[in-house]
């Protein structure tokens, strides 16, 4: 998979199904992207079945930046088919390889030289009066947003059924280890290394005396109900991509999910270092006095 229109992704797609090809590995592509290679000297390749992408499958290779990252991934969780990101975009938090990487990672790929870990993903209920409970899951974070940009959202957040606070806020984000160094940390939330097994709650410029980050078992339920009294709409999104109007007195349940995206890893070296590469952090003179300079 790539992002059909980010500046260069479609060359580079192309230059990794010829590698691959030369390497008698077989290529299938999405089926929204076929059309992408279109007249290009590839050699065969097969387009993979729409409703079931990754059927045969060995690894989901995306080429992109995180939002096609998470897009891969809704094809490939469920399926015990690991995902390979290939960052094209700009922090590319979710991906194994950088762009000049990629001779390197193709090499990986034909010799199976990869590891995999599983990544907990978050589970989501809506419920609204009168309709369906509405599922949906998100691997980085589900968020609770105001539809108006007038106007706040008021909400009620409760904890294994215990209410906690409320307050009028732009919103409410619940994230994963994997999503706190994504909408959760751009709105002060902390880091959570991968491998700890928590849940991530955030609020958005609420207006409240406690609206601090909360963090909490992955065994525990959260919960965010649009208060029925208040005025305002909200939008719930999944990993910024799967959304839905929320009507005042609509209350989002969100618990961990027994399915987990499953991550292919080139490389043994420690989270710490992807922190550090990814936010460009300065770690000149930290030898011997215990801070960075």
């Amino acid at each position: 998979m790539a992002h059909p229109t980010r500046p260069g992704a479609v060359d580079i797609a192309r230059g990794v199904v010829k590698r691959l090809r030369a390497a008698d590995v077989e290529v299938a592509l999405a089926p929204e992207e076929a059309g992408m290679f279109g007249g290009i000297d590839i050699g065969p390749v097969v387009e993979a079945e729409p409703d079931d992408p990754t059927d045969g499958a060995e690894l989901v290779v995306v080429l992109g930046g995180d939002g096609t990252i998470l897009r891969g991934a809704e094809h490939s969780r469920g399926t015990g088919v690991p995902l390979l990101g290939v960052n094209l975009g700009h922090v590319g938090f979710l991906a194994e390889a950088e762009r000049e990487e990629v001779p390197a990672t193709v090499d990986h790929i034909v010799n199976r030289a990869y590891e995999v870990e599983e990544r907990m993903t978050l589970a989501v209920t809506v419920r609204q009066e009168g309709q369906e409970p509405y599922p949906c899951w998100a691997l980085n974070e589900v968020s609770v947003e105001k539809a108006a940009r007038e106007r706040m959202i008021e909400v009620a957040v409760e904890v294994d059924g215990r209410p906690l606070s409320a307050f009028g806020c732009d919103g409410v984000v619940v994230a994963t280890p994997t999503g706190s160094t994504a909408y959760a940390f751009s709105l002060g939330g902390p880091v959570i290394w991968p491998d700890v097994e928590a849940i991530l709650m955030v609020p958005n410029a609420a207006h409240a005396l406690f609206s601090r980050p909360i963090v909490v078992s992955p065994a525990s339920r959260l919960a965010i109900e649009v208060i029925p009294e208040a005025e305002g709409h909200g939008i719930r999104w999944c990993d910024g991509r799967r959304q839905l109007e929320l009507r005042p007195g609509a209350r989002i349940e969100v618990t961990r999910s027994d399915v987990p995206v499953r991550l292919a890893r080139l490389s043994a070296s420690p989270f710490t270092d992807r922190l550090v590469a990814k936010f460009d952090l300065s770690v000149a003179g930290w030898r011997g006095n215990g801070r960075a300079r």
